[in-house]
């Protein structure tokens, strides 16, 4: 958190200067995401989980592949994933978590995204989030249940799309929707003039080699409607603003949602009336699942 507030502080002492910021500076503001330690709960809780690590390359920033790091709870067949958002960690879902285990054989796997919490990485960006999320498909973890926040939430329907995987159940916690629109929104948080943002956003064209609007998950979303869908949102979502909620579910008429007014954007994943509403909808698609396959056997 330190460094974050290091670099808010050199961008607004450039734009008082009047000189241009430096280009370094925004990727940073943007890519670069802060690090919050463990509390105590959390570390125990880390502390009773299995352990593994996946690599993923990342092309835009290290040239490099990354170790990142994933936790797994139970071994049931019932399995859940879980992909935090930006700024955040696994452990974060740690009152989650604690409810999920209750489900009857279960099997829950988190991790720590590329350059977000125990992972490596110094910079990250949407496609390390998805590259990570395939990874552990790949790795064998094929989810029953799928989960995310915010930029997490975003991942995993690019992910499963083009992995192929059909979930029995997604659960989008204030997913962004517009990529381009948030990076903006966090420019104009710390008074970046818009000279400064149009020539970030050309830069971003060059090294992602496509425009930033283009990432629109109203745009890119391809699941199919037999996907059960369900979007959790607070309408006074600064971060993920209603609006573009609101486009993305009037495209997708088949993605169920539930509004609970004031929760925020970082404390939806931990509100208990959301928790209590996603555990039902989890145990709802197992019974429906498991009385399904009975039917057909």
């Amino acid at each position: 958190m330190k460094r974050l507030k290091q670099i808010i502080k050199d961008i607004k002492a450039a734009q008082e200067d009047g000189t241009a910021v430096e280009s370094d500076l925004l990727w940073q503001l943007i890519c670069y995401s802060p690090k919050m330690p463990v509390r105590l709960l959390q570390q125990n809780l880390l502390d009773e989980a299995t352990r593994f690590s996946l690599k993923v390359y990342d092309a835009e920033f290290s040239a490099k592949e990354l170790r990142f790091n994933a936790f797994k709870w139970g071994s049931g067949k019932h399995k859940v994933l879980l992909t935090h958002g930006w700024g955040s960690k696994a452990i974060d879902f740690s009152e989650l978590i604690t409810a999920l285990r209750i489900l009857p054989d279960a099997e829950i796997v988190a991790f720590d995204a590329p350059g977000n919490g125990s992972s490596e990485g110094d910079l990250s960006n949407l496609g390390l989030y998805v590259q990570a999320v395939e990874a552990i498909i790949r790795n064998g973890f094929i989810p029953e249940i799928v989960i995310g926040h915010s930029l997490g939430a975003m991942a995993n329907t690019l992910a499963i799309y083009e992995i192929g995987i059909l979930p029995s159940l997604l659960i989008s916690l204030t997913p962004l929707i517009r990529l381009k629109e948030n990076f903006q929104f966090s420019m104009d948080s710390v008074g970046v003039k818009k000279s400064d943002q149009d020539d970030f956003f050309e830069r971003f064209e060059q090294l992602f080699k496509g425009q930033a609007s283009t990432y629109n998950l109203v745009d890119l979303y391809q699941m199919k409607a037999d996907v059960k869908h369900w979007i959790a949102f607070d309408s006074q979502d600064l971060i993920s603003p209603y609006a573009y909620i609101a486009e993305f579910l009037l495209k997708n008429p088949s993605v169920a949602s539930t509004c609970y007014e004031g929760v925020g954007h970082d404390k939806i994943f931990k509100a208990t009336p959301v928790i209590s509403d996603l555990l039902w909808l989890i145990k709802v698609s197992i019974q429906t699942e498991s009385r399904f396959k009975s039917t057909i056997l």
